[in-house]
């Protein structure tokens, strides 16, 4: 057996995932993925039904599995249910674990996504806050968006929220005790690591390209090739 295939394996996500697909196409027919990508988890539940570690590396090293919304539309019409979803989920984490994912466009994505929402949550206890927009990256959200962060305090206080106060409310600080507990969450369930993995392969493909951490951070957060749809 390979080791992708064992690190599958091992993935309680892949053992309730995948029973015995026949190959029907019904989880593609209603996966709104497949409508607007050049994604169809028929053909990933195949690959991966066949068991050869080649192909499945392959799957890895692509842009497919970063496609999937994980909405489960899928397992909730597959007559042998099988939740194509949920064997994308480990692929995804497979993908991570060996590394692979910064073969590709949308898999070095998750670096960005890691730095910028899982970072965030560690360090502040939120997915998205305030203190972390960057307008000048973003000039599609024109010049609204630039008023409003450099107005923080006035714009949460009209909408009733307890921008970085004390006590309850949307937007409070998040006491040190807080922090404390979740970063053990993340420590005791595994996340950690899964996240050390994400920034110690990304760290190491910016290196391999000649570019600087922020370089790489900025190429990929802004990179689109255009080949992704239909």
């Amino acid at each position: 057996m390979g080791k992708i295939i064992e690190i599958l394996n091992r993935d309680i996500h892949f053992s309730e995932g995948l029973n015995s697909c026949m190959n029907c196409g019904v989880c593609t027919a209603v996966c709104p993925a497949a409508e607007f990508y050049n994604y169809d988890p028929r053909m990933v539940v195949d690959t991966v039904q066949r068991g050869d570690e080649a192909e499945i590396e392959e799957l890895l090293k692509s842009n497919t599995i970063w496609y999937c919304g994980e909405c489960m539309s899928c397992k909730t019409r597959c007559p042998r249910g099988n939740t194509p979803g949920e064997i994308i989920m480990a692929l995804r984490a497979a993908s991570i674990e060996t590394g692979l994912f910064v073969e590709s466009e949308k898999g070095r994505q998750q670096f960005a996504l890691k730095r910028n929402i899982a970072d965030s949550v560690l360090k502040v206890g939120y997915c998205v806050s305030p203190d972390i927009a960057v307008p000048e990256k973003h000039p599609e959200q024109g010049p609204i968006w630039e008023w409003i962060c450099a107005n923080k305090e006035r714009v949460y206080e009209r909408v009733h929220a307890n921008y970085d106060g004390n006590g309850a409310g949307a937007l409070r600080h998040v006491d040190e005790a807080s922090l404390d507990e979740l970063n053990n969450i993340f420590q005791v369930t595994g996340g950690a690591s899964f996240m050390d993995a994400i920034e110690n392969f990304s760290v190491k493909k910016a290196e391999q390209l000649g570019m600087s951490v922020d370089e790489y951070l900025d190429e990929i957060s802004t990179q689109n090739s255009g080949n992704h749809g239909r």
